[in-house]
């Protein structure tokens, strides 16, 4: 079966895996990867394509499905039941071509990907603190 969505599994993140696909859900439903009615992987090709325990996969899903995104379907898998509130897709487009000029300029100014991801995190961080994110 071809899915929308292909997880990937860091497994030196220190995050729980069935965390991961939650998040790699929500983040695709987000980017409008996903929309509502489309199917995710069931939990064999998942299993198959991962090798990790189909509960770790079941868990996941159980989590999507109590915070109403997903819903399972008997005999017929797992379907996207709504989206995550945000921005628009063209937003999105708009604010990733920037983010993607800042990193080009930080890029050039001798930052690594450490460096990027420590001062997008203080940013981030910052920012919750002042109830702007």
């Amino acid at each position: 079966m071809f899915s929308l969505i292909e997880f990937v599994l860091d497994r030196g993140s220190g995050v729980a895996t069935y965390l991961q696909l939650v998040h790699q859900v929500k983040q695709a439903l987000r980017l409008g990867v996903l929309r509502p009615g489309d199917q995710l992987p069931t939990a064999r090709e998942v299993v198959e394509s991962l090798a990790i325990n189909p509960n770790t996969v079941l868990k996941a899903y159980r989590e999507l499905e109590r915070d109403g995104l997903v819903e399972g379907r008997p005999g017929m898998g797992t379907f996207v039941r709504q989206g995550v509130a945000g921005a628009t897709l063209a937003e999105h487009t708009r604010l990733r071509r920037a983010l993607e000029a800042w990193v080009a300029e930080a890029r050039a100014a001798g930052l690594d990907q450490e460096d990027l991801r420590a001062l997008f995190a203080v940013v981030l961080t910052d920012a919750a603190k002042e109830g702007v994110a």
